[in-house]
């Protein structure tokens, strides 16, 4: 550890006299180096800086009365508007308007113009409260200050016009898309509105929600079947009836009133046992209905006829009895009731047969209607399947419909707000200033790297110098040239006028050394603080 200790001391030494050696090697180059630079930026023209301050202040009408809709970030939408601002056309208009870069206007092409103005405009973004960029910077540097304030100013207002009018057109592209959206599902709607409305005309009958009508109309119909097929039997019973009563009487008459020495029955007697028969119908029937059901309602008509044809036969009975003899009724009148029966009997059965075809024909239409409601009912399941499609497009598109009409109306709402201008705008928050100083960013930028080349100037003479010198300075290096042992050293000795000589040239050296050094201080004052 102490002979490492050693050789890095030695190696320090080293280097010190090394630096003391050669101490004008390495401060004239470095010195003079960074003076040269300092002249070079003195020559060099004054350049003013002029700045605003712009804060995006929020839309006006809250948002949740309002909901904007422009969701492009300001950093993006700054970036638009920056290339639609700094371009070919816009800053030559500027150039002419302010006449910039006068110098060099007639040498310079007009994209190396564009080229020198977008190289002296600055666009910065500044936070303020957190991450949120909600406020940006916009600067211009030119040779006279009032000039920069003017140009600075004049982007300014720029942005704010462009952000107005980039704000308005993207609002009103977004308004313009969802009408033409909306417009394609109201025709959509309107074809599936048609659809669905042709489908239940084609099917009508057939559609799910009539299932439950279809049941009660085939209920009611075959309730009306067996009521129609009762009332039929009804009337074959009272034609069989009839048709014997016929019988009957058509035997009365060819027997002459009687048959085998037995009195025949009288037309009234078989009129009023007929009348009987269906009065035990009518209660029967009344068992089970009311008196408004058809059935009753017919067998009411059925003993009303039988009535007045009971009614027609003891009339007639009761005249032929007055004119007759008094020894009781002859053969001639009791014929004549019993023409008179067959053909009340006839005139029966004729309306009865006539009753029995209508019941029949009513009979099969009613099938008929039954087994169109059973289809119905049976191809229900199809065509419920087959409206469940339509209505779920007819639902989807009702729904996309209804969503584009909402997003409709409220980027109108937006869009007036925007031409109003009353949504997200930019104000001014430190207007553009009038610089009093030059701006000398760039010059302390060359003010470093000269001094870095005199720094580095210096270095590499002096180790050229210092390679290129042959002499000995030192025990140690003479003894790494001679190979024999050094027996003895000689001191420098020196006579006292050499003595003075010595030390006033090293206070020259120290005095001039501090002036140089002292030089390059102010002149690096200078250049910071010009």
């Amino acid at each position: 550890m102490l002979e490492g200790s050693g050789e890095l001391h030695n190696t320090l030494d080293a280097y010190l006299r090394l630096v003391v050696r050669r101490r004008w090697w390495l401060l004239l180059p470095a010195c003079v180096v960074t003076l040269a630079t300092v002249f070079v930026l003195t020559q060099l023209p004054k350049m003013y800086r002029s700045e605003t301050l712009i804060l995006v202040e929020d839309q006006k009408v809250p948002e949740h009365y309002v909901v904007p809709n422009i969701a492009t970030k300001l950093p993006n939408r700054l970036q638009t508007m920056t290339q639609q601002i700094l371009s070919r056309t816009r800053l030559l208009r500027i150039v002419d308007e302010f006449g910039l870069y006068a110098k060099g206007r007639q040498k310079l092409a007009p994209e190396k113009l564009v080229e020198l103005m977008r190289r002296d405009i600055e666009i910065e973004l500044v936070g303020q409260g957190g991450n949120e960029v909600n406020a940006f910077r916009v600067s211009f540097i030119a040779p006279d200050p009032h000039l920069a304030q003017q140009v600075t100013s004049r982007l300014t207002s720029l942005f704010i016009e462009e952000n107005l009018r980039v704000r308005e057109q993207q609002s009103l592209g977004t308004t313009q898309f969802l009408k033409a959206q909306l417009k394609e599902a109201r025709t959509e709607l309107q074809e599936l509105e048609k659809r669905m409305g042709e489908f239940k005309t084609r099917y009508l009958g057939e559609l799910p929600e009539q299932q439950a009508g279809n049941l009660n109309a085939l209920n009611g119909l075959q309730m009306q079947l067996q009521s129609l097929s009762a009332g039929l039997n009804r009337a074959r019973e009272h034609r069989i009836y009839l048709e014997s009563l016929q019988v009957q009487y058509r035997s009365l008459a060819e027997a002459g009133g009687s048959l085998a020495g037995v009195p025949a029955p009288t037309p009234a007697a078989a009129a009023e046992n007929e009348l009987t028969r269906l009065r035990s119908q009518r209660a029967a029937l009344q068992a089970r209905y009311t008196s408004q059901h058809p059935d009753i309602r017919k067998i009411d008509q059925e003993i009303a006829q039988a009535e007045t044809l009971l009614a027609e036969m003891v009339d007639e009975q009761k005249e032929t009895q007055k004119d007759s003899e008094p020894e009781g009724p002859t053969t001639s009148t009791s014929g004549s009731q019993t023409a008179t029966a067959i053909a009340q009997v006839k005139s029966q059965l004729k309306a009865n047969e006539a009753e029995i075809l209508n019941l029949q024909a009513e009979e099969k239409r009613i099938q008929a209607e039954i087994r169109s409601y059973q289809a119905r009912l049976n191809i229900s399941p199809l065509r419920e399947q087959q409206l469940a499609d339509v209505v779920r497009d007819y639902s989807l598109s009702k729904q996309n419909y209804e969503g584009l009409l909402r997003k409709k109306m409220e980027s109108e709402l937006a869009t007036n707000l925007e031409k109003r201008q009353q949504g997200e705008q930019f104000r001014i928050l430190d207007p553009p200033s009038l610089p009093e100083r030059p701006y000398n960013a760039k010059h302390r930028q060359i003010n470093l790297a000269g001094v870095a080349l005199g720094l580095g100037l210096a270095v590499g003479l002096t180790f050229l110098s210092e390679v290129r010198d042959g002499s000995v300075h030192t025990e140690q290096e003479l003894a790494s040239l001679v190979p024999l042992p050094l027996l003895v050293g000689v001191p420098e000795l020196l006579t006292p006028a050499e003595e003075r000589r010595r030390w006033w040239r090293r206070i020259g050296e120290w005095v001039a050394g501090s002036g140089l050094v002292l030089l390059v201080v102010a002149a690096e004052l200078f250049v910071w603080k010009g």
